[in-house]
């Protein structure tokens, strides 16, 4: 049953917004095949691709999500040290499942780091800490994280429906 006939968002759920203390926006555009463009308003944006050849695919964008936000987490942290990282490089393998959804089961994520004075204990604790503590992607793969749709179909907005994200045991 249709909730309204005004335009609508998933921005619009009241209980997601009374919960959230930061709200972060993004909006995409469909722009035909699997292709997206997709970016904060107003704001840049970047063209997502099913089939990776206009832009980086969903999935791709996720791993180079959890690349750069744990990659800034590091170097930041090693500032601190007073032993700046002069040049770091990271790689990230994914194995992912063979059935729909295609979702990720593993990641293999190694960094190459340069730098005067960085020592192997402080290094890995960077990267312990990006992971566990402060990379707000890797904290967002969690899954306790709360879901909301709405469907706003020829300008009418339904009712917003709230889904667990997926686990073995939600698996149809």
């Amino acid at each position: 049953m249709p909730a309204s006939s005004s335009r609508g968002s998933a921005a619009d759920i009241p209980a997601a917004a009374a919960v959230a203390k930061r709200v972060q926006r993004v909006h995409a555009d469909w722009r035909g095949e699997q292709r997206f463009e997709s970016g904060r308003p107003n704001g840049p944006t970047a063209m997502f691709d099913g089939h990776a050849v206009a832009g980086q695919s969903p999935v791709d964008a996720l791993l180079s999500s959890l690349a750069t936000c744990s990659g800034i987490d590091v170097v930041d942290i090693l500032a601190k040290r007073r032993t700046p990282v002069s040049r770091l490089t990271i790689d990230v393998v994914a194995q992912r499942r063979e059935e729909p959804p295609r979702r990720v089961t593993r990641l293999d994520v190694t960094y190459h780091i340069d730098g005067d004075g960085i020592e192997m204990e402080h290094a890995t604790r960077a990267v312990m800490l990006a992971f566990v503590k402060y990379c707000s992607v890797s904290a967002s793969l969690a899954g306790d994280i709360e879901a909301y749709t709405v469907l706003v179909l020829n300008g009418i907005t339904h009712e917003p429906v709230r889904h667990e994200l997926w686990s073995s045991a939600s698996a149809v």
